[in-house]
């Protein structure tokens, strides 16, 4: 990988994603999502998974529900020696209906909403580093 790339992956969440009422999906859901994608950024940089040291910024920006589609990108911005630094978004890109009468529609949205924006940085000790990017 090079500054710039990116990793995606897109996930519905389910029921058992649900921690609130209103079938509210916690956020803690999304930076486990965000900790997948900063392990698939440090196994293509480096070979190895790394170790997801700190998030230098975090923000709830929208609620995310059971049924919604988010795709979680990241993109790596910084390469240190051992630090690897990864912009992180969440976007919901489809919601689900939230109407008692039709429980199970869903919309695609024309434009995603972002619902949790993060910077990460992970580290990858040299003795680990199996890849040079």
């Amino acid at each position: 990988m090079k500054v710039g790339d990116e990793v995606k992956l897109r996930v519905r969440m389910s029921a058992r994603d649900v921690h609130y009422g209103g079938d509210l999906v916690p956020g803690a859901k999304t930076l486990e999502l965000f900790g997948d994608i900063v392990t698939e950024v440090t196994v293509r940089q480096d070979g190895d998974e790394g170790l997801f040291r700190a998030y230098t910024e975090i923000e709830f920006l929208a609620p995310v529900y059971a049924g919604d589609y988010l795709e979680v990108t990241g993109k790596l911005i910084k390469i240190g020696n051992t630090s690897r630094t990864v912009e992180l978004t969440a976007k919901k890109v489809i919601a689900s209906s939230r109407d008692p009468n039709t429980p199970s529609a869903a919309d695609v949205l024309d434009k995603p909403i972002v619902v949790v924006k993060a910077i990460g940085v992970t580290v990858t000790p040299k003795e680990h580093q199996r890849k040079t990017a």
